[in-house]
């Protein structure tokens, strides 16, 4: 079955005009696409061309199978279905300037981060654009009821986005389109673990979204024991990829940094952080660690975290404690979704 909210408005145009419909039927089709509707409410489509949609291609390809809303802080974690039986989570976030919502951009992850979920069992397959694209207008269509839409994105869910490179792209330009959901590329964050070859090229494509890099050490050596990916890149290499991203689009970097007990959190690794940091328009986003029980990683102390940040702010760095949302709902990356393979999710 072919993904038509996968196509570009020229792609689906020239689908359309070989199957003998106008051109103008594109328009029409990408714009209810884009609001995650179905062929049976493209209203303004007659029933032949309806029925021939219906009999070739896919209308949504991801449709919300589980929905667990935070008793805290009103944080949702949704549990989206794949056409082939395969599932992935998104996080839907309120804030005072809108909704945020979190995304993945594969089933799985190959990159053996030790303290996220996501990489457990490793990555099954890359997601389609079409299915992030289905993430977000499903969660939209929830939302209308309540007279809201989603404001920002961050690619931050299961999978590397940078690894699933060309279907990426192809998403943020089809969420960007302005006939289509129309975010724009500023109220986009993408999250990587640094893949420094698909980072500098990532720069040249013209897309000033928000590059959130999963730093977690300040050197080598402690990088290369909680990330694989060190191994491949040094931090050297990261920083200076960042820098080149920071020219070519204006945008700051956000450097991730989760602080593990015994091994990155201590006052001189803020320290060491900071001077790595310094002079580069970037801020860091500091993040207790949820315990990690299958790879023995544990979080810190609320002492240990604010003695951290006052050492950067001592050395001018830029950083916040990220908040912790959706606690009570298997709220960070991977978690409900390893319940459900579990059979702990009906």
């Amino acid at each position: 079955m072919i993904e038509l909210a996968g196509m570009y408005p020229d792609e689906l145009k020239e689908w359309l005009i070989s199957r003998g419909e106008k051109p103008f039927r594109a328009g029409q089709v990408f714009s209810w696409l884009g609001r995650g509707r179905s062929f049976d409410e493209m209203t303004d489509l007659d029933l032949g061309l309806r029925r021939k949609l219906k009999e070739e291609c896919v209308d949504t390809a991801v449709m919300i199978r589980t929905v667990r809303k935070s008793g805290i802080d009103g944080t949702r974690k949704f549990l989206f279905g794949l056409r082939d039986g395969n599932c992935v989570e998104g996080v839907l976030m309120r804030y005072r300037y809108g909704c945020t919502l979190c995304i993945s951009t594969q089933v799985g992850c190959r990159m053996g981060c030790r303290f996220c979920a996501s990489t457990l069992d490793g990555r099954v397959r890359d997601m389609t654009a079409a299915e992030m694209l289905g993430e977000v207008t499903q969660v939209n269509r929830l939302l209308e009821s309540d007279g809201e839409s989603i404001h920002n994105i961050v690619l931050m869910g299961s999978g590397e986005p940078l690894d699933n490179y060309d279907n990426t792209v192809r998403f943020l330009r089809l969420v960007g389109h302005e006939k289509g959901v129309n975010i724009g590329m500023r109220h986009i964050s993408l999250s990587t673990c640094g893949l420094v070859n698909e980072m500098l090229r990532f720069s040249e494509e013209g897309l000033p979204v928000t590059l959130s890099v999963s730093l977690h050490a300040p050197n080598d050596e402690i990088r290369k024991k909680l990330m694989p990916v060190a191994k491949s890149y040094s931090i050297r290499q990261v920083l200076d990829a960042c820098r080149v991203y920071i020219e070519k689009t204006g945008r700051r970097i956000v450097f991730e940094y989760a602080l593990v007990d015994g091994v990155n959190s201590r006052r001189e690794h803020a320290a060491m952080l900071a001077d790595l940091l310094r002079g580069m328009q970037c801020h860091v986003n500091v993040i207790p660690l949820n315990d990690v029980p299958e790879r023995d990683l544990k979080g810190v102390s609320e002492k240990q975290v604010a003695e951290f940040l006052e050492v950067l702010a001592d050395k001018h760095i830029s950083a916040t404690r990220r908040r912790e949302i959706g606690d009570d709902i298997e709220g960070a990356c991977g978690q409900l979704r390893k319940k459900y393979l579990d059979g702990g999710v009906q």
